[in-house]
């Protein structure tokens, strides 16, 4: 897959900090092997003092903040540390729900194959928020406002209310096909059934938070293919 250059993932760029709309499909730090290109290689080749102030799933899109200096980073590291950073995440979901204001607080844990699973006796506490935004016929757009943040929270928290993220296969979700809402459907010229979204339907899009005297909020469209979801969804799938 060739990546877009970093120059044109930058949302906003002062003295102190970076932010970036992170595509999906690329990680937000190094492999074991150092093999595939990451966000901090890219970042560190565009400023060589880069730090990832806080990372997103390799499939995740949405704003990511990179500090620029050490003063920076620490301040931010502390914000996160205590909460400051308000977050909120676009994700759209397997079923129709109703959340409002719906609070998740299920204790979570990693298992040895590096992923996330309630452990409500041994597991580290992890509280998230889920407002429908948009209802479908078979689907639904959920602004998701974590409060931690422990690995694979959001997705892992959706699936425990039966509403597993689109395309989310590691925790339960199904890969969206169009066929399954569209009425007389018909095959492409190649015969191919591909899916709506060939990844979680999850997007970091929005952070609010303060740094050095300074307010922040940054927002970020949503990428191409989940836009095209949603068409597709507000085109096929309402009543």
């Amino acid at each position: 897959m060739k990546h877009r250059r970093f120059q044109d993932l930058i949302l906003l760029e002062d003295e102190n900090l970076i932010a970036i709309n992170k595509p999906s499909a690329i990680a937000s730090l190094h492999d074991r092997f150092g093999t595939e290109p990451s966000i901090q290689s890219m970042a560190q080749d565009y400023f060589e003092d880069a730090q990832l102030c806080h990372r997103l799933d390799k499939e995740t899109s949405g704003v990511l903040l990179i500090a620029k200096n050490p003063d920076t980073y620490r301040s931010m590291s502390i914000s996160f540390e205590k909460r400051e950073v308000d977050k909120t995440y676009w994700a759209i979901t397997d079923g129709r729900h109703y959340f409002k204001q719906l609070t998740v607080d299920i204790p979570l844990a990693v298992s040895s194959k590096g992923r996330a699973k309630v452990d409500k006796q041994g597991g580290k506490i992890a509280e998230t928020v889920f407002t429908v935004m948009e209802t479908f016929r078979h689907f639904s757009l959920v602004e998701c406002k974590p409060i931690t943040g422990r690995l694979h929270q959001i997705r892992i928290h959706l699936a425990t209310q039966n509403a597993p993220i689109s395309g989310d296969t590691t925790y339960g979700g199904e890969l969206p096909y169009l066929k399954s809402i569209k009425k007389n459907y018909q095959l492409s010229r190649d015969g191919e059934i591909r899916p709506m979204i060939q990844r979680a339907a999850l997007h970091a899009k929005s952070i609010q938070f303060s740094l050095h005297d300074k307010d922040y909020f940054i927002d970020a469209d949503l990428p191409k293919d989940m836009a095209v979801f949603l068409k597709l969804l507000r085109k096929y799938d309402c009543e």
